[in-house]
């Protein structure tokens, strides 16, 4: 393996703790800030996810998370270097929900002339949690293995491009506060009921059903995902408060594709600020994001 090679992800990718120390001369996960109730936190550091599920339940205000600024990358970048790295590769949550992304580009820009020889890629990983947790340890395992900095980025930008993120969503009231879905759907949903899966892709989020009753919206997503997965392509799951749902849910989609997850982790910091903690998310490999604008 190159030992002047690093990967730069973040903390919303929700890797364990574990893949993290594993990789710990490949990786570097810089951190998310989290705000409770006017106290700020870092994520992976300050909060341990039991505890923060809890204040999700137990307050109105939902916690937020800022972003990594570009003078965080800057330094982060100067640091490695230092070390001895010459090329970094960035894989970060979703550009269209987060500056994350354009601030390490603009890192980049701003650390050039004074880091010559420093070759930086930057990715934009188009979906979030293990839809680049997951794409981000295959590609530790890659430049391990010896294969180039230019092949694994490339590796990381055809995930992107094609990483599709599911949430089936329990607890409509988090939905509703970060904009997930809107007031008049979530009313509608706590009246009547419904339950909402919901598709996050690139630029665009989307409820692409619904149903009643939690074993209902199981079942639709279990139907809805396998037909829209790429046959025989990895799948991941993340993680909550309901280990009831979230056995039936892995145990039925394993049956339909007729192999279990890749990898199943805990929902970090990050998704569970929007999505709330009664949720399953599901990351899979689709059909290619159309193109920016």
């Amino acid at each position: 393996m190159d030992n002047t090679i690093r990967i730069i992800t973040d903390s919303g990718c929700d890797i364990s703790k574990e893949n993290e120390e594993l990789y710990k001369d490949i990786l570097v996960v810089m951190p998310f800030m989290v705000t409770i109730q006017g106290k700020s936190y870092v994520d992976r550091q300050d909060l341990q996810l039991d505890e923060f599920y809890k204040v999700l339940k137990e307050q109105q205000e939902i916690p937020k998370h800022s972003q990594i600024t570009a003078i965080q990358f800057e330094d982060k970048y100067r640091e490695l270097y230092d070390q001895g790295v010459r090329t970094i590769i960035v894989d970060v949550i979703n550009a269209a929900g987060s500056q994350t992304f354009s601030n390490s580009v603009l890192a980049k820009q701003n650390v050039a002339e004074e880091l010559k020889d420093l070759t930086i890629y930057n990715v934009d990983s188009q979906n979030y949690t293990l839809g680049y947790g997951y794409p981000v340890i295959e590609a530790c395992k890659k430049l391990q293995a010896g294969q180039s900095a230019e092949s694994v980025a490339a590796y990381l930008d055809d995930w992107g491009r094609h990483s599709d993120a599911y949430i089936v969503g329990f607890d409509l009231r988090h939905m509703k506060k970060s904009g997930r879905i809107s007031a008049a759907a979530s009313f509608l949903g706590e009246l009547m009921g419904l339950k909402p899966l919901i598709y996050l892709g690139g630029a665009k989020t989307e409820v692409i059903r619904k149903a009643r009753g939690e074993k209902a919206i199981i079942d639709a997503a279990v139907e809805t995902i396998a037909s829209r997965i790429i046959p025989e392509t990895p799948w991941c799951v993340v993680t909550t408060t309901r280990p009831d749902c979230e056995k039936e849910f892995i145990d039925k989609m394993t049956k339909k594709l007729g192999y279990g997850p890749a990898m199943v982790e805990k929902t970090g910091v990050v998704v569970a600020c929007n999505a709330g903690p009664e949720m399953i998310g599901v990351l899979t490999r689709g059909q290619e994001h159309p193109a920016k604008d």
